[in-house]
């Protein structure tokens, strides 16, 4: 009897999708096995650079590539750029060229269905929201169309339809990975930015920032609504992390802990836990959640 179906699920989350490289780091010295790969969003573009080389020398040089990202290779948001887009009527602040230029020099294959372990891209339909799952064609169409933050980047289109990025629809794609046969799922969340003590200024940092939150716990209800279908594992994201979905800057060090934090975990038998995250992850030293009335103090609970 053949053995089970793997998948390995990557989410969405900017400039923490640096957290997903350590743990494919610490995944790939494990050699563990794995049957297919599904990702959205930047879990898409990590998610292709395993499945190009899943060896430990594939996912060095994916931590090569990330450490070297500056913001304005990824989102090169500035004034001037939005008021060509509220001028021109466009829909989107800027153009993905940049990133673009990098997934063309740095991705070794050209179309999807050439990658070591079969890959599916996630991306969304504009028109309908419905989840759009790419698994053959141009690789570098597909992951612009992955990565397309609406109004930040411009629509792709693939096949006549419109499709912006795959968070929209299913930022941690475990439905697509059941529904391809997957029986065991390990999951790469890119997780939150758990310890910041206020929220983003940027726009589209609390954007993304608001819709972090809401697709962690998106992933506790699908953990467990596809539990009975899939043994599902969660490699725990990083907590404390202050770090803002749209800062580069401390890369390195988000690659490292999770390297660390993933070798800890699959030595303590991670890979036989199963079951959601019960999120929200942070401040477990908190007090009590505090409710606050419009017209009074808060009071505690």
């Amino acid at each position: 009897m053949a053995s089970p179906k793997t998948a390995v699920v990557l989410s969405g989350g900017g400039s923490l999708g640096a957290v997903q490289v350590g743990m494919l780091q610490a995944l790939s010295r494990a050699q563990i096995t794995v049957d297919f790969v599904v990702g959205a969003s930047v879990g898409a573009l990590n998610g292709a650079f395993f499945a190009d080389d899943p060896t430990p020398a594939g996912t060095d040089r994916l931590a090569d590539l990330w450490r070297g990202l500056r913001r304005r290779d990824i989102f090169p948001l500035t004034v001037l750029a939005g008021l060509k887009g509220l001028l021109f009527g466009r829909d989107h602040l800027v153009e993905a060229n940049a990133l673009r230029e990098i997934v063309h020099r740095a991705l070794r294959m050209r179309r999807i269905e050439q990658a070591r372990i079969p890959l599916h891209i996630v991306a969304t339909d504009v028109l309908s929201g419905e989840e759009v799952l790419l698994s053959s064609g141009d690789i570098e169409t597909a992951l612009m169309a992955s990565t397309a933050i609406p109004v930040v980047f411009p629509q792709v289109e693939i096949g006549g339809r419109q499709l912006v990025d795959g968070g929209v629809s299913n930022n941690t794609p475990i439905a697509s990975a059941v529904a391809l046969g997957a029986r065991r799922i390990l999951v790469l969340p890119t997780g939150t930015s758990c310890a910041l003590h206020e929220a983003p200024r940027n726009m589209a940092a609390l954007a993304l920032h608001v819709l972090g939150l809401q697709n962690m716990r998106q992933l506790d209800r699908d953990v467990e609504r596809f539990s009975a279908q899939a043994q599902i594992s969660i490699v725990p994201p990083l907590c404390p992390n202050a770090v803002s979905v749209f800062d580069f800057s401390q890369t390195s060090t988000l690659i490292e802990r999770a390297r660390t934090q993933t070798q800890q975990w699959l030595a303590t038998g991670g890979l036989d836990r199963t079951g959601p995250l019960h999120v929200p992850l942070a401040h477990h030293d908190r007090a009590p959640v505090k409710t606050v009335d419009a017209g009074r103090a808060g009071a505690w609970v």
